[in-house]
């Protein structure tokens, strides 16, 4: 009996050898991550046709954008964007502008100009629709005069925006808006790389067609004063633009804030800056999306 035990157990020890070994389950890795993707357009003047160089490039390479921010210049082209117009009827519309069509100066306020042309001007290609109403959200950044504040426009009359955006110190009147006065938002924010963020972006393209020093020295007072404004400018954008995940520098530093004839080659220095930053891009984009959401923000 005892003999028939052992064999019965020694019989169930081998077929339990012969089992097959359960392996563990594959572990699947999480899917990428939808990212928020957020471009900000700097301010420049008539560098400004740059931007839409750059958007001629993110669209031919399949880069969607979800949220824009601009600047000043930078206002404009993302308030047309933010409408539904891509690249290329941007482009149009630029290379068709009179610049004319946006200039009203007043001579009783000391030869400004107005800026009421520019509004309705915006106002007419986004087809009079508000801010809120534009097909992306949009931020236009101007700065508030009375406090010094930065002012993130959002909702209301998007030309308005645009203008208060725009209305650079000593060229343009102030923009009224609200009982409050508002003039170019280059003076507290170059590249609005923060209000990107403000309106949802994990991932911030930042456009920087801003002025710099060009190492020569400047030979009259009138020069002296518009450098150390163009070097304080340089400083205060590096501390933004230091949040932005790609920064695009179009080679457009000798294009003048008023040469609109250099329009067709700011475009072209726009799309052949976003082209060499392509690669850069998509980099750290996919590495962005597989980052947890805890530190896919600055």
């Amino acid at each position: 009996m005892a003999r028939h035990l052992r064999l019965l157990l020694l019989l169930t020890i081998a077929l339990a050898g012969c089992a097959p070994v359960r392996q563990p389950p594959p572990v699947t890795p999480p899917p990428p991550r939808k990212l928020v993707v957020g471009l900000a357009l700097g301010g420049g003047a008539a560098k400004g046709f740059a931007h839409i160089g750059v958007i001629k490039m993110l669209e031919a390479s399949g880069i969607h954008v979800d949220v824009v921010a601009g600047t000043s210049a930078g206002s404009v082209v993302g308030a047309l964007y933010a409408s539904g117009m891509d690249a290329f009827a941007m482009q149009q519309a630029a290379i068709s502008l009179d610049e004319a069509s946006i200039r009203d100066v007043r001579l009783f306020s000391g030869g400004l100009v107005q800026g009421k042309k520019l509004q309705d001007y915006v106002d007419g290609l986004v087809r009079q629709r508000p801010l809120e109403r534009l097909k992306l959200p949009f931020a236009a950044v101007a700065t508030e005069l009375e406090t010094g504040q930065r002012r993130v426009f959002r909702h209301g009359d998007t030309g308005q925006a645009v203008r208060a955006s725009c209305s650079v110190p000593g060229v343009f009147e102030p923009v009224a808006i609200g009982g409050r006065h508002y003039v170019d938002g280059g003076v507290v924010s170059p590249v609005p790389v923060d209000a990107a963020r403000e309106l949802g972006a994990d991932f911030v393209i930042a456009v920087d067609i801003s002025a710099r020093s060009d190492g020569t020295l400047p030979q009259d007072m009138v020069g002296i004063v518009g450098r150390s404004v163009v070097i304080m400018g340089q400083h205060l954008g590096a501390q933004e633009l230091a949040r932005a995940d790609v920064v695009i520098r179009p080679t457009v530093n000798d294009i003048g804030a008023a040469d609109f004839a250099q329009k067709e080659r700011a475009i072209m220095e726009g799309e052949k800056a976003a082209l060499a930053a392509m690669p850069l891009i998509r980099a750290r984009l996919a590495a962005a999306r597989q980052a947890p959401a805890a530190i896919a923000q600055h």
